[in-house]
């Protein structure tokens, strides 16, 4: 499982944040920088990323959940066609 930091030039606090807000969201839309991840009180309190990561990964976790939900019907069914063989 990934860390939630790979690189320390991800970490930005929030003071540096809003230092610098225009310049962290030019770095985001031009794919200089995959993520941020701002700290408060040295502790992550969230990340950053561009619009289309973000689009991705509810794309994956749908996905996930569809199958998931196919895999269970399946057993469902399978146990189902079983007691009924009985």
């Amino acid at each position: 499982m990934p860390t939630l930091l790979d690189r320390s030039n991800q970490a930005l606090s929030v003071t540096d944040l809003v230092r610098s807000a225009k310049e962290v969201f030019e770095r985001l839309e031009s794919g200089e920088q995959d993520k941020y991840v701002v700290m408060r009180n040295n502790a992550p309190a969230a990340v950053m990323m561009p619009v289309a990561t973000y689009e991705a990964l509810i794309d994956e976790i749908e996905d996930f959940f569809v199958l998931e939900e196919k895999l269970r019907d399946r057993r469902i069914g399978t146990r189902l066609h079983l007691v009924g063989e009985r």
